[in-house]
């Protein structure tokens, strides 16, 4: 009642929590773009493969890094989720079929690297986390009534 009287708008838990979900992506991407076009190596701390990974032939389509489409993709995610957090649904419905295909993607990159490449990237995984993590936020939207 109090936000209704001083014009503030409500926002919605799982959109927001899908901000926050997609700018963790996001830096995650920007962070293998940054490494891809410094030609820096990326530190594997916990795994090792993430040379193998990020300079096999998958790495790339039409010289673009895939960090670079995800860093797109994830940029988008984090603006259609926070339109949707101040009440767009519109929003929120396109961010949906965007996490769909995200999810789509990311389970074919996982699969390129354990049965193609033969190793993982740890930054990868990152990326494939939250990526999973949207859709899971938008599909729980659309199946409960949490909001």
């Amino acid at each position: 009642m109090i936000r209704e009287a001083l014009g503030q708008q409500s926002v919605a838990k799982l959109p927001a929590a899908a901000v926050v979900v997609a700018l963790a992506g996001l830096v995650d991407a920007m962070y293998l773009t940054v490494k891809h076009y410094t030609e820096e190596p990326v530190p594997c701390s916990i795994i090792e493969g993430c040379e193998m990974v990020l300079t096999s032939s998958y790495a790339e389509i039409a010289g673009v890094p895939l960090a670079a489409l995800g860093a797109a993709a994830y940029f988008t995610a984090f603006s259609l989720a926070l339109l949707a957090a101040f009440g767009n649904r519109f929003a929120w419905t396109f961010f949906g079929i965007q996490s769909i295909i995200m999810a789509l993607v990311t389970a074919w990159l996982i699969y390129l690297q354990a049965a193609v490449i033969g190793a993982f990237c740890q930054f990868c995984l990152i990326s494939a986390a939250t990526s999973f993590a949207l859709v899971i936020l938008y599909l729980v939207s659309r199946f409960t009534r949490l909001k």
